[in-house]
This record gives C-alpha cells, structure tokens and sequence, in this order.
C-alpha cells in the first residue's frame, strides 16, 4: 500500500478511535477508510496498519463503496432559530439582530471558491478571522462559530474546502473526510490565502487585522497556513496535526494552541512542538485543557465539554485581541 499522508493517517486514526469508542459503526468506518485510500486493498491495509484484526477488515476483492450524493450534511441553516443539535450557550442562531450573513464567492487557483460570511451588521472597520472546518466540511455548525466571531467584532470567513466538488452538502458526508485528503493541504492553504486576500479588499475589514483559526483537521490546516500565509497576525488551531517541526522556525504570526489532556495522539507528540518552538522568537502558547478528549469543542458531539471548551473560547478571543 501506498505510504499514508500526514493527514490521511491523522483522519484514519480518528476514526478508529471513534470506532474502537462506539461512536462510530464499523460499516461507516470502513466506507470513510476506503473512500481516503481509493481502494478497498488500501482500506484493508489502513485498517490494519491502525489496529484493526484481520476479521474487521474488508476484503480487497469487496467493491468500492457508491457515493450517496443525498446523504451530506446541508451547510444551510433555517432563517432563525438554534443550531441543530447546538448545546452550547455561546450558540449564534442564524438571524441573530445585528449580524449578517451570506454565502460570498471569490477566485483561488484559477477557479471560484465559496464561503459562509458572518459580520457585524454595522460599524466602523474592524478585524477578521479566517475559519477551517472540521472533517465533515463546512457545516452549520462551523456556521455557528463564525456568527460566534461576529457577534464579537469580527468578519468571520468560513471557506468550504469542497467549493471544487460541488460544495459539502452536494457529497456523502463519509466521502467527504477522503475529498478533502485527495484535495491536499496545499490545496487548502491556497484556498485561504485566497481568502485572506479576499478580507483585505473588504471596506468592512480593518487593513492587517486578520486572524485563523481551524478546528481537527481544520486545526491541522491551520497550523499550515501559519508556516505559509504572510500577513496572518494570529491563529488559534483547535487540536489539530502540528506542522512538520523543521517549518517552525518559518511560523509568521503569534500561535496558540489548543490540545485535549485525553487526546494522546495529538497531545501525545506535542512536547516535542514546544520545544520547537522555544528554539525560535515565534510568539506561542500551547495549552493543555483538563479532562477532555479531542474536538471538545463541538458542541453538537459527543465529547462537548461546556467547561473547557468556552475557556478555549475565551482564551482564543484573548490571544486575537492581544496580537490582531
């Protein structure tokens, strides 16, 4: 089998995590492995490269799996009302009075790519903060965080890294995880350069005043563009895969960093991150959050921790408020 990406391990990883937890069927498992290798011999080979016993993998002679094309994950949200499957009390509804939103167009790579923008309704021109999604692609949920930023001050742009695909909503959300890895962190690197490009020809958006953050497989995206996007003043990526430790010293803006105390596979490795780090003037702070897993954040997931993941709220805002 071919050598897995950093980011198609980092996924196949979690998803066996969520498997081994219960969290997730070994049917949908095995259809988001195959779907990120492009085989079902690949997909055997993932499978047992992360864990799995020769009885839980597919045969190789087992057919690919057929994309449902009805089965994603819509990123519309109704025109009021709470998020679907919202718990936290941060949670913006769409239509909330003195934030407006729309879904915005503009150039990358030659082609036109689309994103969910939520900013103050009104105003002087004021900060921005790029924003990656998670795995499933762009979602209502990560449409939450972005009227989250707005109602704070700032022109929030979540990009839908699938806008070439079709969009999320147009894909089966267990082929989504294997788009965005076929895709390539380049791919989506450029796209948010293209959107850090775009925020700075907005009238709305104070010149220079622009942060990212990204959570999972966002915070991984992140943490990329941090080493790549001259410009970004800070970033703040949510348990994702740190960059390759040698493109620390090329770290632009001031990072922070969130990580989960029972999240050994992201946390586990990131000691090594700090030291890095400490080798280098780059402003940073890496924190360590008690008592929870990864992507305590999401407050539509299981492993949402109201506690802990307003405290990484509140410490992100602090980290943009001192350094955008």
């Amino acid at each position: 089998m071919t050598q897995l990406g950093k980011f198609e391990k980092y996924l196949i990883e979690e998803f066996f995590d969520d498997y081994r937890a219960g969290a997730m069927s070994q049917h949908t498992f095995t259809r988001r492995v195959a779907f990120i290798t492009g085989s079902m011999a690949a997909a055997s080979a993932a499978m047992l490269l992360v864990g799995c016993s020769p009885q839980e993998v597919p045969r190789s002679t087992d057919p690919m799996p057929t994309p449902n094309p009805t089965s994603g994950s819509a990123t519309g949200t109704a025109s009021g009302g709470a998020v679907p499957g919202a718990k936290s009390p941060l949670s913006v509804p769409e239509g909330t009075a003195g934030i407006t939103t729309s879904t915005v167009k503009f150039p990358s790579g030659g082609t036109e790519i689309s994103g969910y923008l939520a900013r103050p309704e009104a105003g002087k021109p004021g900060p921005a903060v790029l924003v990656c999604h998670e795995n499933r692609g762009l979602t209502p949920h990560i449409q939450d965080v972005a009227r989250r930023f707005a109602k704070e001050g700032y022109a929030a742009l979540a990009i839908d890294l699938l806008s070439r695909e079709g969009g999320t909503p147009s894909l089966d959300r267990d082929a989504v995880p294997g788009a965005l890895t076929q895709a390539g962190a380049q791919r989506h690197v450029a796209d948010f350069s293209a959107g850090f490009d775009y925020l700075q020809k907005q009238a709305f958006v104070e010149q220079g005043r622009i942060a990212m953050t990204g959570y999972c497989f966002g915070g991984g995206i992140t943490w990329q563009s941090a080493v790549e996007i001259t410009g970004l003043k800070a970033t703040s990526a949510f348990y994702g895969p740190a960059p390759d430790l040698d493109k620390v010293p090329s770290l632009k803006p001031a990072v922070f960093g969130v990580y989960a105390e029972l999240d050994d596979r992201i946390t586990g490795p990131m000691p090594q991150l700090r030291d890095a780090l400490a080798a280098t003037s780059v402003r940073n702070q890496l924190k360590v959050y008690p008592g929870v897993d990864h992507a305590f954040h999401n407050d539509t997931g299981d492993r949402y921790n109201e506690q802990q993941a307003t405290a990484a709220w509140n410490d992100t805002l602090a980290w943009f408020k001192k350094y955008v």
